[in-house]
């Protein structure tokens, strides 16, 4: 068991025979220097120094959290269900001015009321929440720590990421917190959630930080995990860390019973200050777009492509936009943005959307072994419009084949018309998949449309077949191919091994 140095066993030197004048000294220095290494070996690691309480803290930042009220008005639906009553009957004129107005049986609109909390981040009136607290509103209430209450602005919201913004209007100067640096949070960290859960008012609860960069279903997330208990209507509060500074807003829990079981996810400081900042500027959030479907580069892609290691986004579809007039095209992959590599499709998307509108920047991609330049200029994603380029004509058909696990057939018009594809569609459909083979292991389906094969256009089985040819010759292990489900387009790596 190790102990502290100041409890660390005594050790005594014992000399067996006679030394030089000078032996006690040299044998003393040789224990203490024992001493001393002994009492770094047995001494524990120092661990970060636990709070005593965390009142200091939720006093201080309590002011500033707000709980928030919101009713909105429902129009009642009839399903001709509604109670009819005799002729005669007891209140039946009450009855019928009730169900009966301008000739329609009509019931009245009811009131739906629903609870959150939030946050404000500036003296005269800005109030932080989610957009799930506020969404539909016809009237938003913020009541204060101190019991004052006002009724909030709607200023914007973004339902990508769950953040609206709010303003009050109060003649003095308002409590307010400030957003810190949720990147230089760590695991393990201490944190302080405060909010309004199951309508029960000004709560706090305190955890740590549990994860970070987690992702639910959004292509901007960017959440913190902790395990500070979060409970309905504690969406929109604030995440503090132990300076009284904002690294989250907490938005989500995941949970079998819908109550806290120490996972809820609060969406990052450093991704909720810059949608507000547009918020705040604009009203609406100004992303920036690149125009381009994108999907992760798998080991199997990257040994199809000839890169050395699985990087980067996979460009499977450019539209009409800002990569196409900077001459993108399908197949490539971006390494670079911006003068940053580029990890994954979720760390380009994110990027490319803070960006900035109307920035014209360096994009790296891979194409046919080499890497090139592009300069792109980024345009609003909010406006965006993306319309896929069409593809060539296609070509006559032919009789099916069985070609890597695969029953593939050449398009006809008639084909076309049956699976409700675009006029022009050209490529191959897959009639059925082998059980077992590669196909079906990498999710191919009967009614996928193969468009391309090494990153070349196919429309006939006879270039599938060259294809399949060349990638074996270059002593390819894969080989890439263009598949089409609906509107979703994808690459996928198939085994050339026979």
């Amino acid at each position: 068991m190790l102990q502290d140095s100041r409890n660390a066993p005594r050790v005594q030197v014992i000399a067996r025979r006679p030394v030089s004048a000078h032996g006690p000294m040299w044998l003393a220095m040789l224990a203490l220097m024992l001493i001393f290494a002994l009492s770094l070996a047995v001494a524990p690691v120092q661990a970060q120094e636990r709070p005593v309480s965390f009142a200091d803290l939720a006093e201080e930042v309590s002011p500033a959290v707000v709980n928030i009220t919101t009713s909105t008005t429902v129009a009642a639906q009839m399903n001709g269900n509604f109670p009819q009553l005799p002729e005669g009957a007891p209140f039946q004129d009450f009855f019928n001015e009730f169900f009966n107005r301008d000739g329609q049986q009509q019931p009245r609109p009811r009131q739906s009321q629903s609870l959150g909390s939030g946050f404000v981040i500036s003296e005269d009136g800005y109030i932080v929440t989610n957009n799930h607290v506020i969404e539909d509103a016809d009237e938003i209430r913020v009541e204060f720590f101190s019991g004052l209450t006002l009724t909030a602005q709607l200023i914007g919201t973004d339902p990508a990421t769950d953040i609206a913004l709010l303003k009050v209007e109060h003649d003095a100067a308002l409590p307010a917190v400030r957003f810190g640096d949720s990147e230089a949070a760590r695991v393990g960290d201490w944190v302080l959630a405060v909010g309004n859960p199951l309508g029960q008012g000004f709560s706090v609860s305190a955890g740590i930080v549990s994860a970070r960069g987690r992702a639910l279903q959004g292509n901007y997330d960017d959440y913190l995990q902790t395990d500070a208990a979060i409970n309905r209507g504690n969406s929109g509060g604030p995440l503090f860390n132990m300076a009284g500074e904002v690294i989250g807003v907490n938005t989500a829990i995941l949970s079998p019973t819908g109550g806290s079981i120490g996972i809820g996810f609060a969406m990052s400081s450093n991704v909720a200050g810059r949608v507000i900042a547009q918020l705040q500027e604009f009203g609406t959030t100004r992303r920036g777009w690149l125009g381009v479907r994108i999907q992760d580069v798998t080991e199997d892609v990257a040994d199809a492509l000839g890169l050395d290691r699985p990087l980067g986004a996979l460009v499977t579809e450019v539209m009409e936009g800002p990569a196409l007039d900077a001459g993108m095209v399908t197949g490539d992959v971006i390494l670079r943005f911006d003068n940053g590599g580029v990890a994954d499709t979720r760390d380009l998307v994110r990027r490319v959307a803070d960006a900035g509108v109307g920035r014209a920047v360096d994009v790296i991609v891979f194409r046919d072994g080499e890497e090139q330049t592009l300069q792109v200029t980024l345009g609003l994603r909010e406006e965006s419009s993306a319309a896929a380029r069409p593809g060539p004509d296609a070509a006559p058909p032919a009789a099916p084949a069985e070609i890597l696990g695969m029953e593939l057939a050449e398009l006809t018009d008639l084909v076309r018309e049956q699976m409700a594809l675009p006029a022009g569609t050209t490529g191959l459909v897959v009639q059925s998949v082998e059980a077992g083979s590669d196909a079906e292991t990498k999710g191919l389906r009967g009614g996928d449309v193969i468009t391309e094969a090494g990153q070349v256009p196919v429309s006939t089985l006879a270039e599938f077949r060259e294809r399949v040819e060349e990638a074996r010759d270059a002593g390819r292990r894969t080989l890439l191919l263009m598949v089409r489900r609906g509107d979703d387009p994808r690459f996928v790596a198939l085994s050339l091994e026979r």
